[in-house]
């Protein structure tokens, strides 16, 4: 199967007469790419939709694709639901973790502010514009047309304080957890990674008090960044589309 290059298209500006490009993507295209026009690409939308059709100039520097067809992603949505809460953590671990999510068919991200994080959050705006940015070239990369969705940083008391629903809540630690059950089925799982320093005691006697599961990964003691991509393979595995 030949690979194409793939670009992303809000839906908002995929129509009948085509797909029209970003001034961004756009620019992508044509000076980084250096695609032509009549040359074939895919585009997706973010929301699961993708497309195949032929580049077209539209203008000077305006760029479009027309003589779409659907087609279907190169990569999978899991079928499991997994919402990945993960300490910040200093320099670029934290990154690399948010585009292993991606790479994993990660749903949901979220930011953790925890008791021993080292990341004082300045800017949370420019941070999240950042990561989403990260993602939409990790989705790029991996074939996946449904874009993960990054929440702004919540503490953990704002986070398994908020409607979760029938959500599976487990809960990271290398201290006081049972083992992972993989005998269960679930459609919907959040699993919550620690910072560096581990999680307060404070924090875990908060997560048992609602209700959160406290798992622990028998044998080494993992990074942060280690950690959450090990989760998310495990749970991908055992419970979603990763086997």
């Amino acid at each position: 199967m030949q690979i194409m290059r793939r670009f992303f298209v809000p839906k908002s500006s995929i129509g009948g007469d085509g797909a029209r490009f970003s001034p961004e993507e756009a620019r992508h295209l044509v000076d980084v790419v250096r695609l032509r026009e009549g040359d074939r690409v895919r585009i997706f939308d973010g929301e699961g939709a993708e497309f195949e059709g032929v580049v077209r100039k539209d203008g000077k520097r305006s760029v479009k694709v027309d003589e779409l067809e659907r087609v279907e992603p190169y990569a999978s949505e899991s079928p499991l639901r997994l919402t990945l809460a993960v300490a910040l953590t200093k320099g670029d671990r934290f990154d690399l973790a948010l585009q292993k999510a991606v790479e994993l068919g990660v749903t949901a991200f979220v930011p953790l502010l925890t008791e021993r994080c080292e990341v004082k959050l300045k800017d949370s705006q420019k941070k999240l514009e950042r990561w989403n940015r990260m993602v939409l070239e990790a989705s790029k990369q991996c074939g996946r047309a449904t874009l993960m969705q990054i929440a702004p940083p919540k503490t953990l008391d704002e986070l398994i304080s908020s409607d979760l629903g029938d959500t599976e809540v487990l809960l990271f630690t290398e201290r006081g957890g049972q083992k992972l059950d993989s005998s269960k089925r679930f459609n919907e799982i959040s699993v919550l990674i620690g910072p560096e320093g581990g999680w307060a005691d404070s924090e875990l006697e908060l997560a048992k008090s609602k209700g959160v599961k406290l798992v622990t990964l028998n044998g080494r003691i993992l990074r942060a960044e280690t950690a959450s991509i090990a989760v998310a393979a495990i749970v991908q595995n055992l419970f979603g589309d990763l086997n």
